[in-house]
Order: structure tokens, then sequence, then C-alpha cells
């Protein structure tokens, strides 16, 4: 078994409406809560933190499926939606909707498409972050395939 350690230095000032640093390998920014949560909204926060972690996580996965299928996409975007509820003062993260747009060569037999479809649901159920936060958070998925003009 091989485990790989990530570590995370965060820094705090104060308050709830401080604006704080957190520090990880490339990742080093100013952190607070968000203007929609009557924060001062600098930096990043943990609702688009854990949208950030699910989107890439799921993003890479499926380039590598898709590579390893020897599928080579023309391009491949992502846009990934976080919805965070809040009753009574309570904030729970409910869904997080992937939205990936493959971008295919004009002529790409169906049989291709189909495991085009089928890799994008694969990456979405075997991602390590989709996998952490399955049965708390919902992830849905709404994949679009298109094809390059020659």
């Amino acid at each position: 078994m091989t485990a790989h350690r990530f570590i995370l230095e965060a820094q705090w000032p104060g308050g709830r409406n401080e604006v704080g640093t957190i520090s990880s390998g490339q990742l080093q920014t100013k952190i607070s809560i968000p203007k929609e949560m009557d924060g001062p909204g600098v930096g990043t926060n943990p609702d688009e933190m854990l949208l950030g972690a699910a989107a890439t996580c799921y993003l890479i996965s499926y380039a590598a499926m898709l590579e390893r299928a020897k599928i080579i996409p023309v391009d491949l975007t992502l846009s990934s939606e976080g919805i965070v509820d809040v009753t009574n003062g309570v904030f729970t993260y409910e869904k997080i909707t992937h939205h990936p747009t493959i971008l295919l060569e004009k002529n790409t037999d169906e049989r291709t498409q189909r495991m085009v479809q089928r890799l994008a649901e694969k990456a979405e159920k075997t991602c390590m972050i989709s996998k952490a936060i399955r049965g708390n958070v919902e992830l849905a998925l709404n994949v679009t395939i298109q094809f390059a003009n020659e």
C-alpha cells in the first residue's frame, strides 16, 4: 500500500469576519466567509474549496480514463455547481453537479461516443473526492458531447 500525505497550514487572526490564510503545496491563498454568507468575501472559502476539490478530482479522473481508453478529445471542459442550503442558520452542502463538455472529432463513431458517456459516469463514481462525500452531498452529472467542425 502506498499512502500519500498532504499537509495544510492555516492561520486565522480572530473572529468570524476576519481573513486568514492557508498554504498547502502549490495552494496558497487568503480565506474568509463569502459575502453571500455575510462575510468579507476575501480569498476563497470552504464552499468553493469543496467544489474545487470535487471538480478537479472528477476532471482529472475523467481525463485519465479517456486516455486509458485511447480516446483523445479535441477539448474537455467542466463547469461545476455547488448548492449550499441555509435553514435556521444551519449551513448544509446539499449538492454538486458536474457539467463536463467533451469535444470530439467530427467523425467519431457511435461506439466511442457511448464509451465517452460511460467513462464520464464512471469517473464521477470512482473519483476519490466523490467517494468521500457521497452519502452526505448529492452528486449529479450532466454530460455534453459535441463535435469539432472540420
